[in-house]
């Protein structure tokens, strides 16, 4: 396999890559993670079963997407593709750094930066992707409300009863999420879709830099949403985002809302106390109303 990946990146770089050592690195929680070190140029790999091959396809084209945006980093795909019973996908190696206040005051602006290019008019993406290991429906949708009902909310609910999660019915959690989004009108924003704090990281340098993403075309909000999960971010990051993009009025209602889709999804995936988790953020947006 080690290989096959070297003659890709050979192929897709223009320059030999032999392999002089390789070493596991974190990969996230789904995949294994290695650097390849060669004699001038360091690579991260990420390996994954075969089937998984359409999950890297569509981390290298969010990652694509968001580079073109010219605002925040990210790492760029070299390559792609499947050897023996396994999939890869081949990264540039960023050497991270301690994060300061300034870096996350920067990471702030420049998330927001990425927020405002303007692109589609619809909500969704060119392909379906996933939130984790779930798979994740982007399919075009003219509203907001309607997309997040039922290709977010609804999608993980459907999920989680199959799991024998202990749920209010199906049209009640949409309903919920229709009358909170009722009067939400966004322009379509390309986001990260898993962003936490497990997924940013700063170089060496102090520039921030954003990976692992989930890639569609949604609210803003859901990725500032996803930050105060998980232990949150520091308060510089969201002094940064707010001097670029100030957020609306309502957004302390709509965040728990938006975090619904993963805990509902870490239920999806874990099991365990997400599901009771899930269901006292149900009752909170249903008291708040």
């Amino acid at each position: 396999m080690w290989t096959q990946i070297a003659e890709h990146i050979t192929q897709v770089t223009g320059q030999e890559f032999e392999i002089k050592k390789q070493r596991p690195v974190s990969g996230g929680c789904i995949n294994q993670g290695y650097s390849l070190i060669g004699d001038k140029k360091t690579y991260f790999v990420k390996i994954n079963q075969a089937s998984q091959i359409e999950m890297f396809a569509a981390e290298a084209l969010g990652l694509k997407q968001m580079f073109a945006t010219k605002t925040i980093r990210v790492p760029q795909p070299i390559c792609w593709g499947m050897s023996d019973r396994s999939s890869y996908i081949v990264l540039e190696w960023l050497e991270f750094s301690q994060a300061t206040a300034e870096s996350w005051q920067e990471m702030g602006r420049k998330l927001a930066a990425m927020h405002q290019v303007q692109g589609v008019s619809k909500f969704g993406w060119e392909r379906n992707n996933t939130i984790g290991s779930t798979p994740q429906i982007n399919t075009w949708t003219e509203n907001w409300t309607d997309f997040f009902a039922e290709h977010r909310i609804g999608y993980q609910l459907k999920l989680a009863r199959r799991r024998g999660g202990n749920f209010p019915e199906y049209s009640q959690v949409v309903g919920i999420v229709r009358d909170v989004l009722k009067d939400r009108q966004p322009l379509p924003s390309l986001v990260h879709g898993d962003l936490w704090s497990g997924n940013v990281a700063v170089i060496a340098d102090g520039e921030p830099v954003i990976l692992d993403p989930a890639t569609y075309y949604g609210d803003h909000e859901v990725d500032l949403a996803m930050t105060e999960l998980f232990g949150g971010f520091p308060g510089s990051f969201y002094r940064g985002y707010d001097e670029v993009f100030p957020l609306d009025e309502g957004y302390q209602k709509r965040k728990t809302l938006y975090n619904l889709y993963h805990i509902l999804n870490h239920f999806n995936l874990f099991g365990g106390g997400y599901g009771s988790q899930a269901n006292q953020m149900i009752q909170q947006i249903l008291r708040s109303r």
